[in-house]
């Protein structure tokens, strides 16, 4: 189109020309004009083998039905001038599908799905050739939801409700790349954009998941219990070993030693006291200060 463009103001200002010397000498008039044509001439063929191909695209050159392998990066780039130019987006797309699939347990389920994709640059013109530009269609959305069928159906309906569907939008991814990756379609990621559970299945799902929470709940309350049971017979035996070690260890010549220690200690102290007298034979002093 810019090459059209160019062409047709050029030739547009030959006619001009063309028009204004036709009053002037004949010979000069015919030297300016072949001067012009050949200048015209050159600007088209130069302008008719460049191509600029935009950001975020490939360009593939068809050449009447004889397709070329190389493929046309983003910017200028060098063209046959009789080859049509067929552009290819590589950016991030977009799939989306709404479809029932079924569970392992025979449930149907409504799922909305996402694929997102793009094209491989270096397969854009093997793509062309094997499939034409309504490839995402023939190839990416027909295997993606059988895959998707195929996933769903080996798993609970329960895995689609619970954090385990990002495993399964995982396994959907992979097993999607593994069959349209070698057709040059690259699988970025297979969201899962909403799921739609029978009432009476999402009501006895809820229940289980109460169920297997309270189980849990149960269980840490039963280990904190017992826990607690060993941390007091440690703490009873600890405490039985002590007294058995006390009544062993400490006798009664033990004992007043240590009170007469006590007591001269508290004898030496310069503070005012009164000295009692403790009863028995052996009562050692009490001393109250004052």
């Amino acid at each position: 189109m810019i090459a059209l463009a160019i062409a047709a103001a050029v030739l547009a200002v030959v006619l001009r020309q063309a028009s204004k010397q036709t009053r002037l000498d004949t010979g000069r008039n015919l030297n300016n004009l072949s001067r012009l044509a050949f200048v015209a001439a050159g600007i088209l063929l130069v302008v008719s083998c460049v191509v600029v191909i935009p950001a975020g695209n490939v360009g593939v050159q068809d050449f009447f039905g004889n397709v070329s392998d190389r493929t046309l990066k983003p910017g200028i780039n060098l063209r046959n001038p009789l080859a049509h130019i067929i552009p290819f987006t590589v950016k991030t797309q977009e799939a989306k599908e709404s479809m029932e699939v079924p569970s392992r347990e025979g449930l149907s389920v409504r799922l909305d799905m996402s694929v997102l994709y793009h094209l491989d640059p270096e397969q854009a013109a093997q793509i062309y050739k094997t499939v034409g530009m309504d490839y995402a269609t023939v190839i990416l959305e027909t295997n993606f939801r059988s895959i998707v069928r195929g996933v769903t159906a080996a798993h609970d309906a329960q895995a689609l409700y619970t954090s385990n569907r990002e495993l399964l939008a995982n396994e959907i991814r992979d097993q999607l790349e593994e069959v349209v990756g070698p057709r040059g379609i690259r699988i970025e990621s297979t969201p899962m954009r909403q799921i739609t559970l029978p009432a009476r299945l999402l009501t006895s799902i809820e229940e289980k998941l109460q169920a297997e929470q309270e189980s849990q709940r149960m269980q840490f309350v039963l280990m904190k219990e017992e826990q607690e049971a060993k941390r007091k017979e440690i703490e009873a035996l600890g405490i039985a070993r002590f007294q058995e070690i006390v009544s062993k260890e400490i006798s009664p010549n033990y004992l007043k030693w240590k009170g007469i220690e006590a007591t001269i200690k508290l004898s030496e102290s310069p503070n005012a006291k009164i000295v009692v007298i403790g009863a028995g034979e052996s009562g050692l002093p009490l001393i109250l200060n004052q």
